[in-house]
């Protein structure tokens, strides 16, 4: 069963391809979903797929590509009412 996880990422996370890096990994663990950058500097992230994709997508997420420094992460359960077909990036 599929379940929906929200995860937001502080730190050097803009203009470092984060989103796009996220992007790639989530369609290589069949994840659907979103990322997007948000005004306050942080990153967004809503992921969809199996709780043991989600647990490595979030591991992943906690470091990010190279060039990124996370110095936080929100990972938390997700209700959401729609189900995404891919992973995309929203601006």
């Amino acid at each position: 069963m599929d379940k929906s996880i929200r995860i937001v990422v502080s730190g050097r996370v803009q203009g470092v391809f984060f989103r796009v890096s996220t992007r790639d990994q989530a369609i290589a663990m069949g994840i659907t979903g979103f990322v997007r950058n948000l005004p306050d500097g942080r990153v967004e992230i809503v992921g969809q797929g199996q709780p043991d994709q989600l647990d490595e997508f979030a591991d992943w997420c906690r470091n990010g590509p190279p060039g990124a420094d996370v110095s936080k992460s929100l990972i938390e359960d997700y209700k959401s009412i729609e189900i995404y077909r891919e992973f995309e990036i929203l601006y």
